[in-house]
């Protein structure tokens, strides 16, 4: 950061710090306690679209890597597509391997950084649900280095549960750090692992 930068009121972004991802399972048990929601097992690295051989390549690298793991449930990466035209790369586990999940995902970002693709990385997230089906992501923002919860109603149209994520942020604000600016919790309709 240079001289003009702090003169004009810039600032320096804040690295990702994938590693932040592991504090997700000791989340997830203060998450239960203060609101009921347990991990569903499914979560998912989403990341702009990229075309070619060298992304073909690390899909490849990513899904050998993650076969290696003979104590999976389902396929090791389902690559998706979205309406928005974001790409995917879906995860699933069994509920109670959320640390597991959390490693799946961290793999996926750290080889498609470790590539060349860190720019288009865009968030990561790990879906959870309560008795009554109610469903929450808790979104990790990859070039903020922070997370957000994500709360669409249950009840099929795009509006969201805002009460329920404040009462999520505030219950999880001593586990994860947290993004203090609301505008940037965006909605992620749709999202597969949600």
């Amino acid at each position: 950061m240079g001289l003009l930068d702090i003169l004009l009121g810039r600032t320096k972004p804040v690295g990702a710090d994938l590693d932040r991802l592991f504090a997700l399972p000791s989340a997830a048990v203060t998450l239960e306690a203060a609101t009921g929601f347990t991990p569903t097992g499914h979560g998912a690295v989403c990341f702009a679209t990229v075309e070619g051989a060298a992304f073909e390549q690390s899909h490849r690298e990513v899904q050998d890597l993650l076969d290696a793991d003979t104590d999976r449930d389902g396929p090791p990466v389902e690559l998706r597509r979205d309406d928005y035209g974001y790409t995917w790369l879906v995860s699933r586990r069994s509920p109670d391997r959320l640390p597991a999940l959390v490693n799946d995902l961290h793999a996926v970002n750290s080889q498609l950084e470790a590539n060349g693709f860190g720019p288009q990385l865009l968030c990561s997230l790990a879906g959870f649900e309560d008795p009554s089906g109610r469903r929450l992501a808790l979104v990790y923002l990859y070039k903020r280095g922070t997370f957000y919860p994500f709360a669409p109603l249950p009840d099929g149209t795009q509006r969201r549960d805002h009460p329920l994520e404040l009462q999520v942020r505030a219950a999880l604000s001593g586990d994860l750090r947290l993004e203090p600016d609301l505008s940037r919790w965006f909605p992620v309709w749709g999202a597969p692992g949600l």
